[in-house]
């Protein structure tokens, strides 16, 4: 019998903790158990310290990761809510991605008051990122346009936003519908056109692997087509060594038990890049993904990746 409640770790972002909040109300829905069998543990980790740089200055993606990790390890959480596009393709030994929450519409928002999307933007117009993905794709399509780093909450970015310091900026609009905040949204990006990071609108839950206490818990919430398109563009991120220093974009699909894959990189100037579009059964998705990684790797040869250094 469970007598202390299941500690969920999660980083402090109002955007964090909404997402700790779905998963604890999923695991009270599928067992029928009470909000007090369930504790949020909110920890900062070094990324959410650091808003000055890049994250390529400072680490990369395991910035965002580490002190929970560090907890569920030793036992003090029994499981840790992430977003799925902030993992590290490598995880510490002993933990693992053990569950997905169904995942929600992974596009990007194009955000602005000047433009009612990219292309309408003023000549020389200024757009905010902290996406190297973003920021090599907008150059792609906009090379006049200058891109600067943009980092911080999401209504802090809204409010440098409001304040003018730039014309337009792009956040996950999976994040802005669970903030309730899908109105500030002034065009959806064409995932065909502009690909999201692998793993983007995804909640992911951390345990530790062989815990079956744990995996027990988490089973009825796991969405196994989110579980399995997200194992597809895992597997192409980790073919491709990608990072937050990387501009990689993939978007897993499945219909009928086929699962269609559409991944990209670039060089940050978006001046290079290099697409791949496959598909296959949805039991190969992990096949699928590394399979199109390393397609897409030897396509762009030794030199396009000394631009990722």
């Amino acid at each position: 019998m469970q007598m202390k409640p299941y500690r969920i770790g999660t980083r402090g972002s109002p955007l964090a903790l909404a997402q700790a909040r779905e998963t604890r109300d999923r695991l009270m829905s599928a067992h029928r158990l009470p909000e007090s069998a369930f504790e949020i543990v909110v920890l900062s980790t070094k990324g959410d310290r650091i808003t000055d740089r890049p994250l390529a200055e400072i680490g990369g993606k395991g910035l965002f990761t580490e002190e929970l990790e560090e907890q569920l390890g030793d036992g003090r959480l029994d499981l840790a809510v992430h977003s799925s596009k902030d993992m590290p393709t490598v995880l510490p030994e002993g933990l693992g991605i053990v569950a997905y929450l169904e995942r929600e519409d992974p596009r990007d928002a194009f955000i602005s008051g000047v433009g009612g999307a990219l292309e309408e933007l003023p000549h020389n117009a200024v757009v905010g990122s902290s996406s190297l993905r973003r920021q090599a794709l907008i150059r792609r399509l906009r090379p006049d346009i200058s891109v600067i780093t943009f980092r911080g909450l999401v209504d802090t970015r809204l409010r440098k936003l409001a304040d003018g310091e730039v014309h337009a900026t792009m956040l996950a609009y999976a994040g802005l519908k669970r903030l309730g905040k899908a109105e500030v949204a002034t065009h959806l990006m064409d995932p065909d056109t502009f690909p999201p990071a692998p793993g983007q609108g995804a909640i992911c839950i951390e345990a530790r692997i062989g815990d079956e206490r744990i995996l027990d818990l988490l089973a009825p919430i796991d969405h196994a087509k989110t579980h399995s398109a997200l194992n597809c563009e895992r597997a192409f991120l980790g073919a491709l060594d990608g990072s937050c220093r990387t501009p990689i974009a993939g978007h897993a699909t499945l219909k009928d038990g086929r699962i269609s894959f559409y991944g990209m990189i670039l060089t940050p100037d978006g001046a290079t890049f290099h697409e791949i579009r496959t598909e296959g059964a949805e039991a190969d998705a992990a096949v699928l993904g590394a399979d199109a990684g390393a397609e897409v790797r030897g396509r762009a040869g030794a030199k396009f990746f000394e631009s990722w250094v």
